[in-house]
């Protein structure tokens, strides 16, 4: 099967060229204009690459590689006009596997496309979590129990979107705290505490006894996926 790229870029003609470069290289292409539809159309296309520009007219491409990355660990390339180092660090850490300034040469972007593409495993990516009535879907950054809707902070989407993506499995609390708070966080237990009983206030149908979200004494957390 080919490989699918997903091109979110609101310049038509950029986009024609990278269809014709990425059809030329054996990529099934997908196109969106905007940043919401581009995390649309990889949350149905699941592409295999991504090449993100950073001057989106909804979101800032940085925010669209922070939204992407709370599900998904599709390689991206950022391809923008902006060649600032404080636009690259950010893009890097919001992420991007690669960062190239335009313009550019089609033959170096594929190279790099293929060199994201073989740092990667591939795995199956899940991105709505349906349990006891509660549905958590991730790309389209959404929460709701039956048909209320559920909002988080940043902080606890973050922890949540943490959860979801190794449900089932027990995360230490070093792990979830340096995965949501940093690397200097991993000794604060406290954060950890506060803000589980915040998200069991939220997801869980009785927060003081809690099926969804369990602690796995002296270890850490673990959602339950079963």
């Amino acid at each position: 099967m080919k490989a699918r790229a997903l091109v979110i870029d609101d310049e038509v003609q950029i986009r024609r060229l990278l269809r014709v470069a990425l059809e030329g290289a054996g990529y099934d292409v997908h196109e969106a204009e905007a940043g919401q539809l581009g995390l649309q159309a990889a949350a149905h296309v699941r592409p295999d690459v991504i090449v993100l520009d950073l001057g989106l007219p909804d979101l800032d491409g940085v925010g669209v590689l922070k939204r992407l990355r709370e599900w998904s660990q599709t390689p991206v390339i950022v391809l923008t006009v902006r060649d600032s180092d404080e636009d690259k660090v950010a893009a890097l850490d919001a992420g991007a596997d690669d960062y190239v300034t335009k313009p550019f040469s089609t033959v170096e972007l594929l190279a790099r496309l293929r060199a994201a593409q073989r740092r990667v495993q591939p795995h199956d990516e899940t991105t709505v979590f349906e349990k006891d009535g509660l549905v958590i879907d991730l790309a389209a950054h959404t929460a709701r129990r039956r048909e209320t809707e559920i909002h988080f902070t940043a902080t606890e989407w973050a922890l949540l979107a943490l959860f979801l993506r190794h449900a089932g499995r027990v995360l230490t609390h070093r792990q979830i705290l340096r995965e949501v708070w940093g690397p200097n966080a991993e000794e604060h237990r406290q954060y950890l505490r506060v803000y589980v009983t915040h998200l069991r206030k939220k997801i869980e149908r009785k927060p003081a006894n809690p099926t969804l979200l369990v602690t796995e004494p002296g270890i850490g957390y673990r959602l339950v996926a079963e």
